[in-house]
This record gives structure tokens, sequence and C-alpha cells, in this order.
């Protein structure tokens, strides 16, 4: 497996989420078989912070974002959110730790009711949970919609579909900010995105973060995106943990050869610059019957017959940077001066 363990963890009483051997699985019809599509991961995050989730498609990001909101329920582990265990409840005392999280999805148009006008949408979370009078709520509802860039009298006047993608995401985003979330888990926000209508989304979300005082977990696949906006990020591998790092000291050091490659898939806009070739070879191998030991070891350059046997164990290699592998790429040389 690509790793286990929780020395990244950090006892800070400033912890809002801290997830601690987290397990999804799924059956697999009548097989007996199970998809292992989260594996015994941890993950901590601290008020304010924003963590950046990385990994190619199917290793679990997303699926992670979903347990965390108990949807679908893990098959086991903990999950704390403002130091309760969200695992232990059920019925109302759920719906109402779920108004303090809050989901932002990747189609923002698929993710709005096509059925009514946009106002409508925003202001669905505060009729169900009847937040303040009718003139307080619309008052809320308009502000806000200002605030992500919607105009609040055509949004009252039209439907999801009378917006560009971009809008549309505006208009998710606003509705996640109507009951005060303290924590918004962004599933690949801007992937849907044109280019430099991804920069004015991630530019609105660390604003509203400043203005609200929000915690994000920040899934994606681009790595450049997830550079600017987060303050630490964790890399996964076919439902593992690999790394965890600060974000700069992440991209300018990684120490997991799966990083490593992550890092140099990302184009760089120059033709002059020399195309760096990667040694991996294969495809991710199935969730269904996951390789023993390292779950990278099929495709890793650098594994050895420990890697096929063992399971790495997160460990630290710097201030903050952890990683879940038997030969790391920093030296020797480069753990001990640390």
């Amino acid at each position: 497996m690509a790793g286990t363990g929780k020395a990244h963890l950090r006892d800070s009483p400033d912890v809002l989420l801290r997830i601690e051997d987290l397990v999804v699985e799924f059956p697999v019809g009548r097989t007996g078989l199970k998809v292992n599509a989260v594996s015994g991961i941890s993950l901590d995050v601290l008020k304010g912070e924003t963590l950046g989730l990385v990994g190619e498609s199917g290793c679990g990001k997303s699926t992670t974002g979903r347990a965390i909101m108990q949807l679908p329920r893990p098959t086991s582990g903990s999950v704390q959110f403002e130091g309760k265990e969200l695992t232990a409840m059920q019925g109302d005392a759920m719906r109402e730790a779920r108004t303090r999280m809050q989901m932002i999805f990747q189609d923002p148009i698929s993710s709005l009711n096509p059925r009514r006008k946009v106002r409508q949408i925003v202001m669905e979370p505060l009729n169900i949970w009847k937040r303040g009078t009718d003139a307080d709520r619309a008052k809320k509802v308009d502000g806000i919609l200002e605030e992500v860039g919607i105009d609040p009298v055509r949004a009252g006047e039209s439907q999801p579909h009378q917006f560009s993608g971009g809008q549309c995401q505006r208009i998710s985003i606003a509705r996640s900010l109507v009951l005060d979330p303290s924590l918004i888990i962004c599933d690949e926000p801007v992937s849907a995105l044109d280019v430099s209508v991804q920069a004015q989304v991630l530019n609105l979300l660390e604003d509203l973060k400043a203005e609200y005082g929000l915690t994000l977990i920040f899934i994606a696949h681009d790595l450049a995106v997830v550079k600017n906006i987060s303050d630490r990020v964790a890399v996964m591998y076919l439902g593992k943990i690999c790394e965890v790092a600060p974000s700069d000291v992440l991209y300018e050091n990684p120490a997991h050869h799966y990083t490593s490659v992550l890092l140099n898939s990302i184009p760089v806009p120059d033709p002059e610059v020399a195309v760096t070739k990667t040694a991996i070879e294969g495809e991710p191998p199935s969730p269904v019957l996951p390789p023993p030991g390292c779950r990278f070891n099929p495709r890793c350059p650098a594994a050895q017959d420990i890697c096929r046997s063992e399971e790495p164990q997160l460990r630290a290699v710097g201030e903050g940077h952890f990683v879940a592998c038997h030969f790391p790429t920093v030296t020797p040389v480069e753990l001990s001066s640390r």
C-alpha cells in the first residue's frame, strides 16, 4: 500500500477536522469482492487552513471528500469535526452538523436544480432551516450573490441554464455560504471551467476565505492550481496517502517518486524548455485487487523487494514534511540536515 500512519497528524487546539484510519469500500455485485476506494488514511485540517488533496483519477480524492460529509458513510474509521464524531451521528444531529460543512461540486450546472430560479436555489438552505425572517433571508441572499459577482435581480428571474459555467460555479459558491459554514470541501471546482475563468473563481475563493474565516479542502488534478491556493498538500495514490507537506516544500523538493511523476507531468508553456521524461510505466493497479506492500511498487522506478512485501509508514523527512516510501527521493544528507 502507498502508506499508512499518523506521524503527520498535529496535536493542536486549532484542529477543525481530524480523520483517522478512514476506510471506504464498495461491494462489487455479488462477487464478494470490494473496491478499496479509501484504505485507512489519516488527515487533519487546522482552522483557516487550505488543504490540497491531489492525485490521478481513481485515487480516492472525491470519495474522501464525500465520506467526510458522511455521504456515503465510511466503512470504518473516525471523522471528528469541531470536536464531534460524525460517524456516530444520526438523523437530525447529522443534518445539523452538515450545515457547518458544505461542498462545491465539479460540474457547476448539473449541481443546480434546473427547475428553480437561481435566487430560490441560493435561498433554499435558509428556508429549510428557517434562519431569520423572510426579509432577513432576502437581504442575506442578495448580499452573497453580489459578493460572488451575480446580479440578484437577474438571479431572481433566470434559471441555471441561462448562466455560463463560471457563473453557475459562482452561484454554487453562494449557495455554500448562506448557512455560514466553517468548512467547505471544494471537489475540483474549476476543472470544468476555462482557464481565464478558473483564475477568477480561485481569486474569489481566496477573498471569501479571508472574509468569512473559512477552512477549505481543495480537491483537484491541476497541481499548479493546488500550489497557488493550498497551505498544505496531501498526495493520494490508489486510496492511500503518499506524501504530506507544506505547499512550497512539496513542489520544491518532493520526497515520493509518485509525487515527482505528478510534478514532472505539469506542462511548461515554453517551447524552448526540454520535456522531462518520467520514469514510470503502466496503468494504476485495480482498486479491487491492489498489490501487496506499497501500492505504487508496480510502477515505481526505485521499487525493491521490500516494497513488494512491506507497507511503508508515513515518516518525517523535514519540518512538516512526511512521506510513505522505503526509498524516498531525498538523500540521507538532506534527511539529516533538516
